[in-house]
């Protein structure tokens, strides 16, 4: 399953997340994902292993032009000139000519961020990447960014699972032509709480599924955009097992009212390094 982005490049809508993946475990998670079917991977330079995930793509023979490569910009290498000389380093880690997504990992002041989307736009003109976006950007974020912008976001990659579901940020970002892209999409270091939900797991015996898939699918059904993070081998399957049934529409608005947002991860407004 692929969605079309604004500037007509196909994005899988599923991809293998690696956040805290670290040295052969990120190699190893990737490389196995990428031999069962994977075809999108999500990294960024603050991770700490491009350089594996690099090696897994090559390691795995897949052609690079089937795959979707995404990496993110740290805070520290925000700013016009920093910016370009930060996606050529990850693009040398990642022993790539290219990435298929480079994004802004955290929104700093405005100012920063119009300097960093320049690059970012000259960059995508000049094919070091075929699509530019953001993460962690709330409304005002963008809003912001629109001003100066020439070329508007393809994707906003933001914390979003059954606790934090994002109905307005999705319907102003899909009114805006970009697409919601789901971190955490199973609540990270608390999958614990996910699993323990009686209303998945009643969802869950019924449709013989497990929870995280059924988590999974809803966010599918959705339209957003998933980067489920595994390095085990069996869960990174199971993770990618979602696409032989659907979510009915009552089942959809049992899911809805789990809605109570509680972030895991920083207030965008309040992350400052």
């Amino acid at each position: 399953m692929q969605h079309t982005l604004n500037n007509g490049v196909l994005i899988p809508a599923e991809g293998l997340g690696t956040f805290r993946a670290q040295d052969n475990e990120a190699y190893e998670a990737v490389l196995h994902a990428l031999k069962n079917g994977y075809r999108h991977i999500d990294t960024a330079a603050i991770y700490g292993n491009e350089e594996q995930v690099g090696k897994a793509i090559k390691d795995s023979g897949v052609p690079r032009e089937e795959l979707f490569v995404t990496t993110k910009l740290w805070v520290d290498d925000q700013g016009y000139l920093k910016t370009i000389k930060a996606l050529h380093k990850s693009l040398e880690r990642l022993a790539l000519d290219y990435v298929d997504l480079f994004l802004i990992h955290w929104p700093q002041s405005y100012e920063l961020t119009r300097d960093t989307w320049q690059a970012m736009e000259e960059q995508y003109l000049e094919g070091f990447t075929r699509s530019i976006g953001v993460s962690n950007f709330n409304i005002h974020h963008l809003e912001h960014l629109f001003e100066t912008a020439e070329i508007i976001p393809q994707v906003n990659q933001v914390e979003t699972n059954v606790q934090v579901q994002n109905y307005k940020l999705q319907e102003f970002c899909m009114k805006n032509g970009i697409f919601l892209e789901a971190y955490a999409p199973l609540m990270s270091h608390h999958i614990k709480d996910l699993l323990n939900m009686d209303d998945l797991k009643k969802i869950a015996k019924k449709k013989k599924k497990t929870v995280p898939q059924i988590a999974l699918r809803f966010l599918l059904q959705r339209a957003i955009i998933i980067i489920p993070k595994s390095v085990t081998p069996k869960r990174i399957d199971e993770n990618f097992n979602i696409y032989d049934f659907e979510l009915s529409d009552e089942e959809m608005n049992d899911i809805f009212k789990l809605n109570n947002g509680k972030k895991l991860f920083p207030d965008p407004d309040n992350f400052l390094i």
